[in-house]
């Protein structure tokens, strides 16, 4: 039997997060009880976190994965003690929206079907969910060779699967993948496995260096390289520049220019440079683009005269769930490899600090509730 009370972070206000604790949710006859194992922290919560996008209180954490201790009388084909990786948006199928794939848009899938308590928000930042009805059909069962870690990395995976569906490409295709943090880098592993040649940039050599071994076949720091120590014995050299962009592309493509463009940093430079970059009838996906009321200036004529695509993808597709989990699963995706930092419930605050300013070693930042508090 669970408890009646539990421990979850609540969201009181722009910036501050506070431990308390608050009732375990109650769950109706269709309904799932989950105990928190792992919940990741999502650029998509930090947002709302930061800029108070949503009224206090909430209880944040979409990326969840956990163990099943209650099930309701009407629910069929998940019983308690198994572990389950959630999945929090599933739309109607049945409206103008859904009818038209643009799955996002349906009213069902922007209801919030988990929650910890307060206004449905994910709830994943507490040591206990309640997974609503409509949400099951994207409930999966995580294999026993496999983490809850894993599990709860399925949502973010999906995201960028559909993404990737959305871009028009043949095997073979040149792609630059632009930011290489944790989406950068499961953008630039799908895409490999896929049969495309990816181009990846990013700011960190370290981060570069794992694009390389994630499938890139050729990376770029817009920076440059940094320096190495200098010996005291013999004065260095002047550094010459490193190749930009516009150099490098050609070179990568034999002339002929990328044929899409993905940006995953909320940079507006960037996608102006990758509209430059991408050939007539290429298109530029932006993923990180989340924040509302900015005017960017783009040359429009590149969209109707040079027919390049600029569009946007947003959220998961539950229908790409089972194929997510196959690939995570497998490991021909290893999503542990980005997992660089994970917190205990009570730090939530510090994990949501470090994955808003992310450090050179650090990548994915995962909460924990289920872990010793140490």
């Amino acid at each position: 039997m669970p408890p009646s009370t539990m421990r979850a972070v609540v969201y009181r206000g722009p910036n501050t997060l506070r431990l308390e604790t608050v009732p375990v949710p109650r769950i109706g006859p269709g309904e799932l009880l989950v105990r928190v194992a792992a919940c990741g922290v999502c650029p998509t919560d930090i947002k709302k976190i930061q800029y108070g996008l949503l009224p206090p209180p909430r209880i944040f954490g979409h990326e969840t994965a956990g163990t099943v201790v209650r099930a309701g009388a009407r629910v069929r084909g998940f019983r308690a003690g198994e572990r389950v990786a959630l999945h929090h948006h599933v739309p109607c199928l049945q409206c103008h929206a859904c009818r038209h794939r643009a799955f996002a848009q349906c009213a069902q899938y922007q209801r919030t079907g988990i929650t910890a308590g307060f206004a449905p928000a994910g709830g994943g930042y507490a040591e206990y969910v309640r997974v609503m009805p409509f949400v099951l059909p994207g409930v999966v069962r995580i294999p026993a060779r496999n983490s809850f870690i894993e599990g709860a990395l399925l949502e973010p995976v999906n995201t960028v699967l559909k993404a990737i569906r959305r871009l028009a490409l043949l095997r073979g295709d040149s792609v630059l993948v632009a930011g290489q943090g944790p989406i950068g880098l499961i953008f630039t592993r799908l895409l490999a496995l896929a049969g495309m040649r990816v181009i990846a940039t990013d700011l960190l050599p370290a981060r570069l260096k794992l694009a390389r071994e994630f499938g890139a076949a050729a990376v770029h720091c817009p920076a440059g390289p940094a320096p190495s120590p200098a010996r005291r014995s013999a004065p260095r050299a002047p550094r010459p520049a490193a190749p930009n962009l516009a150099t490098l592309i050609p070179r990568f493509t034999r002339g002929r220019g990328l044929d899409a463009a993905v940006i995953t940093v909320p940079a507006d430079d960037v996608v102006g440079e990758a509209q430059a970059l991408v050939r007539g009838g290429g298109q530029v996906l932006l993923f990180a683009h989340t924040r509302r009321g900015t005017a960017t200036p783009l040359d429009l004529a590149t969209v109707c005269v040079d027919e390049k695509d600029l569009i946007g993808s947003y959220s998961a597709d539950f229908q790409l769930q089972a194929e997510t989990a196959r690939m995570v699963f497998s490991r021909q995706l290893d999503v542990r490899r980005l997992v660089t930092h994970q917190f205990p419930l009570a730090q939530t605050a510090r994990a949501v600090e470090l994955a808003t300013h992310p450090t050179p070693d650090s990548l994915k930042v995962v909460v924990t509730p289920g872990a010793p508090e140490g």
